[in-house]
């Protein structure tokens, strides 16, 4: 059956006729076809539709492919340069002409390639195998799991730990599990995206306080209680990638007391380098007991592997274990990763010496950029170190210079950063010696009074 009007949608038939022309019925409002007219007209659909698919889909790639062209043109295009060698403090560059000088990695304590990491990564392959083929609740929970998830609470002093597949996922699944329409969650306006995408996941309502701006946050917690919001959850990273940033984590903890509010805490660019001893920066202000909420990442300062965490209370955990989707629903963390893992909470246990060395670096950089006249972003501290530029095509060409000059960093620029607000983030590591870090500072002199950015 079709309907009535499928002689206008229908080719003329062998002999010049439309097809619906030779039908021998109306019934009601469709058509009936005889046997041997069914086939010729579910043909033609067939040709039709896949040639209006085809037209679509081409619609489609096309404004892709104009998307790219846009951003090529606006130099907000990124191209990803391939390492060839193990992630250290010198790594070479595929097509390049020898090693350079990496300063634009996570790998804050580099530990990335410790011969103690790899060491324990394959003893654990070994002991326990490839991989598990399973999430955490059906049978992907290993002894080295559970043990990993002790070590990270020893370390924070905190009551239970749970794993992810990454910090993301964390952040994915925590907001949702444990907010209802009657909580409310305040989140700093600079917070990484995959905390901003797990709020959109929760059904709390939301709100958003001006970056690092205490006074608004304030204002924000006012309103929820005032409106009679049953929780209230404080979200804030640690430190702000993109800006190297500190949060104020002293003040947001009195305004929580203050409200009756949770204290979350993405740690990820601040566990095992900031504070005294590496926890952190609850360690760094001071307030490591009244921080509730921890999630953090191995992926970075840790090894720079795979993997995330969520660490605080038992009861939080056990809700996570059973709520969590990322959780429920994603394979098991690697075993090899699992294993070296235990190996570096054992190692930042017992000293603090890389610590002392990454800040030693961040204090010789920071100093001496500034003096030549360098706009720099973040925290004394903090081992990112925004070089701000203002404009995209400029940040993309000053990077480039730096990797003719042996020193390999990257421009960042609009959507990853404001637009205006182009910069090339400079990362220290533990691993640079001085002579490197000088090295690095040498060459952003020279491309800087090359393309007028100092005089």
């Amino acid at each position: 059956r079709f309907p009535t009007h499928f002689s206008l949608l229908c080719p003329p038939s062998a002999s010049g006729a439309r097809l619906p022309a030779m039908l021998p019925a109306f019934r009601g409002s469709a058509i009936a076809l005889r046997r041997s007219e069914v086939g010729p007209a579910r043909r033609w659909l067939r040709q039709d539709c896949r040639s209006m698919g085809a037209a679509v889909s081409g619609n489609f790639w096309k404004h892709l492919e104009g998307e790219v062209s846009a951003m090529k043109e606006a130099g907000t295009y990124k191209v990803e340069r391939v390492i060839t060698s193990p992630q250290a403090s010198m790594v070479t560059v595929q097509n390049g002409k020898g090693p350079v000088l990496n300063f634009c990695s996570n790998n804050y304590l580099g530990l990335s390639s410790h011969p103690a990491l790899v060491e324990a990564g394959q003893k654990a392959l070994t002991s326990h195998g490839f991989g598990l083929s399973s999430v955490r609740f059906i049978c992907g929970t290993q002894d080295i799991h559970k043990d990993l998830e002790a070590a990270i609470s020893k370390f924070h002093g905190t009551e239970d730990t749970i794993l992810f597949p990454s910090c993301f996922d964390a952040n994915a699944g925590i907001f949702e599990a444990v907010l209802g329409p009657e909580d409310a969650v305040i989140s700093d306006s600079l917070n990484h995206a995959s905390i901003i995408d797990g709020i959109r996941l929760c059904k709390a309502q939301r709100y958003r306080y001006n970056h690092m701006d205490m006074a608004h946050l304030e204002e924000q917690l006012k309103d929820c209680v005032e409106k009679g919001t049953r929780h209230r959850m404080i979200v804030t990273d640690g430190v702000f990638s993109m800006d190297g940033d500190i949060a104020p984590l002293k003040e947001i903890c009195d305004l929580a007391q203050k409200y009756d509010a949770q204290v979350f805490v993405d740690e990820c660019h601040a566990t095992g380098l900031l504070g005294k001893t590496g926890r952190g920066t609850p360690e760094l202000c001071g307030v490591e007991a009244r921080v509730d909420i921890i999630n953090s990442t191995l992926g970075k300062a840790l090894g720079g592997a795979t993997g995330g965490y969520t660490t605080g209370p038992k009861a939080l955990i056990e809700v996570l274990r059973n709520k969590a989707r990322p959780y429920l629903f994603s394979n098991t963390l690697a075993p090899a990763v699992a294993g070296a893992s235990l190996e570096v909470f054992r190692m930042i246990g017992e000293s603090s010496d890389l610590v002392e060395k990454l800040l030693s670096n961040v204090k010789q950089f920071r100093t001496q950029m500034a003096a030549a006249g360098f706009t720099l972003s973040g925290h004394d501290d903090c081992p990112i170190v925004p070089v701000m530029l203002g404009d995209a095509r400029l940040a993309s060409e000053l990077s480039d210079e730096m990797l003719s000059r042996g020193v390999y960093v990257v421009g960042f620029s609009f959507p990853v950063v404001p637009k205006g607000k182009a910069r090339i983030r400079v990362q220290l590591s533990a691993d640079h010696t001085p002579a490197q870090v000088q090295s690095c500072i040498d060459a952003f002199i020279e491309v800087g009074k090359a393309k007028g950015v100092i005089a």
